[in-house]
């Protein structure tokens, strides 16, 4: 929502401004860049008004029509880019691997036998066809009553149930293809709508971020990362809508005024966002509070992450943070939000407790039998050494996000730009990135997994697109360029990926370090490897912990001399989109 700064006050970059003009003059609609029509105001005449009003319209149903295409556009390469990694295997020999086998094992339990009792699916070697011959690891613990209860959380199984009792583990993988269509459909229209960022440059963000991994990888793997994320993003979509913030009628503008004013903005424009919400603007000075049916699809979606896996339950409570906060002027709403989540966390610790014995679906864990369910953290762990992971998660040869997508590396200066714009969406998207992000450093067992990298950070990585896409959209052409660049060895990385999978010299858990692909080894001598010790990754650990403090300083540095508006204040950009972009305040 871009708020109008009181008639007479400085015009900052990146904040539109609305001052009262004489009769007859033009009104500017706020954050409307040069694809906006200007709104004349009632002294121009009933004509005049119809008529601008006929030409924004006209605009308006152009923009969504071409935001719908790109929607479309980013949920097919999407989902094939997850489908074609079907055809990689899990592991040599078998098409899933690890913890897939109990995720699947479980919906089918769930379809077959209304239960999550896989005792039977065990015996019986259900896993055999898809997830080879020998003996899967031990996960479950017989429990009274002779039942095994895998140790994992339900909501995925329960998602996937269905396909895979109708189809088996492709269908389970289709639709988790799916999802990863939706989740790119989703960031793009989060990008344009809610942070007003130009259609044509949110459009190849999402791109490169959607065909590269670990977003790809993950698109067809049976975890909940991917559907993790995609509650993740609902959430914030929700949370930084006109539905949560409310809209109150600019400063300058006469009242009784706003609904003779108040026309859609494009699509892809700055004022998309506030122009969505300035329309929910009844009389001057009324605020339009969240509805019942946005405060439920937020708490349903902050709800959704712990029923995924408990290990998302520091996001989600940061995201129940920021709800509630923006909630705080609304009493009804706020108690209403504030009681549904003490309602659902009993209820999710008494069904732990009943079904599974534990606090946490790892009280029906083999493993954890002797340490207690806590022990999936670690049994003796040395958090002065997981802090390395700070650094690591991002640039570990092997298993860092930036190894496989360079791109990735843009996050840091995002992150410095959001830091001094923490209102109103900065913190929405910072807040709930930095718990995944902490969780994957401090509470993991470990970032050196037998999975593929990145997994710990998935549920948080839509809100880093976002991030990296409010930051080009302001900055210099240069810096995207370098984000297409580094986006693209990202795009060739995965092909790469799955050229060798199909020829079946990697998988997705073993052996992918050994791919061909000469953009990820000529990064790779750059990039520290943890798994060396202390000795063998040290200099290359300081300087890149060196490196990223810089570049989260550079992301800061244009905010003092001026954003976008300030650089350009009358050109569009040339993308597609139009208008100015919003950046965070």
């Amino acid at each position: 929502m871009t708020d109008s700064p009181p008639a007479g006050t400085a015009h900052h970059p990146g904040t539109a401004s609305l001052r009262p003009e004489p009769p007859g003059r033009v009104l500017a609609v706020p954050g409307a860049g040069p694809s906006t029509p200007p709104v004349p105001d009632a002294g121009a005449g009933r004509a005049g008004a119809s008529g601008r009003a006929g030409l924004t319209a006209g605009a308006g149903r152009s923009g969504r029509a071409g935001l719908t295409a790109r929607t479309a556009l980013v949920a097919v390469v999407g989902t094939v880019a997850a489908l074609l990694g079907i055809g990689v295997r899990a592991r040599f020999g078998a098409h899933v691997a690890v913890d897939e086998p109990q995720y699947l094992l479980t919906a089918l339990s769930i379809f077959e036998d209304f239960d999550l009792d896989i005792t039977d699916e065990l015996g019986d070697g259900r896993w055999m066809p898809w997830a080879g011959t020998e003996a899967l690891p031990v996960q479950t613990e017989v429990l009274p009553g002779g039942t095994q209860l895998s140790p994992h959380d339900p909501l995925l199984p329960i998602l996937l149930a269905v396909p895979m009792g109708l189809g088996g583990w492709i269908a389970a993988k289709a639709v988790m293809a799916l999802m990863a269509g939706a989740l790119a459909a989703l960031t793009l229209w989060t990008a344009v709508r809610r942070f007003a960022v130009p259609a044509g440059l949110a459009t190849a963000g999402v791109i490169l971020a959607s065909a590269a991994a670990p977003l790809a990888v993950y698109g067809q793997q049976v975890y909940p990362e991917l559907p993790a994320a995609l509650a993740t993003l609902a959430a914030v979509a929700v949370l930084t809508g006109p539905a949560f913030a409310g809209a109150a009628s600019p400063a300058g503008r006469p009242p009784g005024t706003e609904s003779a004013l108040a026309i859609e903005p494009v699509p892809g424009t700055a004022g998309a966002a506030a122009g969505s919400a300035a329309s929910l603007s009844g009389l001057a000075g009324r605020v339009v509070g969240p509805g019942p049916r946005a405060v439920a699809v937020f708490g349903l979606m902050v709800t959704a992450l712990p029923w995924l896996s408990v290990k998302y339950a520091p996001v989600a409570a940061a995201l129940a943070i920021l709800g509630l906060w923006r909630l705080r002027a609304g009493r009804r709403p706020l108690l209403g939000l504030a009681a549904g989540f003490a309602v659902m966390g009993a209820v999710y610790l008494g069904i732990h407790r009943l079904v599974w014995g534990g606090w946490t679906v790892y009280a029906s864990g083999d493993h954890f039998q002797e340490s207690g369910e806590f022990g999936v953290m670690g049994f003796d762990p040395d958090y002065a050494g997981r802090a390395v992971r700070l650094v690591g998660l991002m640039v570990d040869r092997g298993y860092g996000l930036a190894a496989w997508q360079p791109a990735w590396l843009l996050l840091l200066p995002a992150a410095g730009f959001a830091l001094r714009r923490l209102r109103p969406h900065g913190a929405v998207l910072l807040l709930p990135l930095a718990a995944g992000w902490l969780t994957a450093t401090f509470v993991a067992l470990t970032m050196h997994g037998y999975w593929w990298p990145g997994r710990q950070t998935v549920v948080v990585l839509p809100l880093a697109v976002l991030l990296i896409l409010v930051l080009l959209a302001g900055r210099p052409g240069w810096l995207r360029w370098a984000g297409l660049g580094l986006g693209v060895a990202g795009l060739v990385d995965y092909a790469w990926l799955l050229a060798d999978g199909y020829a079946r010299r990697i998988t997705w858990v073993s052996g992918f370090d050994q791919v061909g692909s000469p953009l990820h080894r000529l990064l790779g001598n750059l990039l520290p490897d943890y798994r060396l010790g202390w000795n063998g990754f040290w200099p290359l650990h300081l300087a890149w912990a060196l490196a990223s403090v810089l570049l989260i300083a550079y992301g800061t540095p244009y905010l003092l001399k001026g954003g976008a508006d300030e650089d350009d204040p009358a050109q569009g950009r040339g993308d597609g989109g139009g208008g100015h972009p919003a950046p965070l305040r």
